[in-house]
């Protein structure tokens, strides 16, 4: 027995790709986040287990998803991704030989563009997705969030194919609210922003991307990603500074989400 869990906000475009893919599985469960778009009407065409529920962060939402979950095994994906048919059979294998390892990780194909990005740290980009669910728990980070397994963790073979950014008003659109979450993340390290951060740190990224992880081979894909990359790590390390200067004045600048304001309330305690 295997459930699937996804969770979704307006995510129309992606959504059937992925549940198609799943339909192998003994159970799927879609955590909608009152999407305005057409995505719960086209859940409903391949599962009868949509919950709505209003959205409260990514760890929360998945964290519930996996809740509801009746098998033991849970496989965790995001509307953009698709398992694909050599994955299918090796988790199904993988199930079944009853193995002692409690998660594993799957290795991610990502599309930038419209191309498989094969280099820049994009690929294999190992996800924990594959769990058993009496042995999880999940990191609550307002972004990267992540599921902690128990006990030994082993590797998949094949790839979920993901779907990402179809353009450049898309990436910059997402890089914009995932950069203000990633400002608790920054800001609980404790450590205070410099100005040669916003030099050093950009730069040290699109090094690191574009040369050391050979992001070059990518074209002018790779270019782009390295360079974006590295605006956002600027963009990080900039509003880390702004609500620094806001805390230790009482203030809280409104973040994206409810939850990131949480976590600023308490640092400012």
């Amino acid at each position: 027995m295997i459930s699937v869990t996804i969770i979704t906000k307006n995510e129309e475009q992606n959504i059937e790709r992925c549940l198609r893919s799943v339909q192998w599985a003994d159970e799927i469960i879609v955590v909608d986040a009152m999407s305005d778009d057409g995505t719960a009407d086209a859940a409903r065409k391949f599962t009868t287990k949509v919950i709505q529920r209003e959205w409260k962060g990514f760890a929360d939402q998945k964290e519930f998803a996996l809740q509801q979950a009746s098998s033991e095994w849970v496989l965790s994906l995001d509307a953009d991704e698709e398992v694909t048919e050599e994955l299918q059979s090796e988790i199904l294998h993988t199930i079944k030989t009853g193995t002692e390892i409690n998660g594993f990780e799957i290795p991610r194909k990502s599309f930038f563009l419209g191309k498989w990005i094969q280099y820049g740290g994009w690929y294999p980009g190992y996800q924990l997705r594959l769990l058993k669910k009496s042995k999880t728990t999940m990191n609550h980070r307002p972004v990267h969030e992540g599921f902690l397994v128990e006990g030994e963790k082993g590797q998949l073979k094949y790839p979920l194919n993901h779907y990402t950014y179809h353009s450049i008003y898309q990436y910059l659109d997402k890089m914009n609210d995932y950069s203000s979450l990633d400002v608790v993340n920054k800001i609980s390290d404790g450590k205070t922003i410099r100005w040669y951060h916003f030099i050093l740190n950009p730069l040290s990224q699109f090094l690191r991307m574009f040369f050391s992880l050979r992001g070059y081979k990518d074209g002018l894909r790779g270019f782009l990603l390295a360079y974006y990359s590295s605006l956002n790590t600027l963009a990080v390390y900039a509003k880390s500074w702004e609500y620094q200067k806001a805390l230790k004045q009482r203030e809280i600048l409104p973040p994206v989400t409810s939850e990131a304001v949480a976590h600023l309330n308490q640092l400012s305690r």
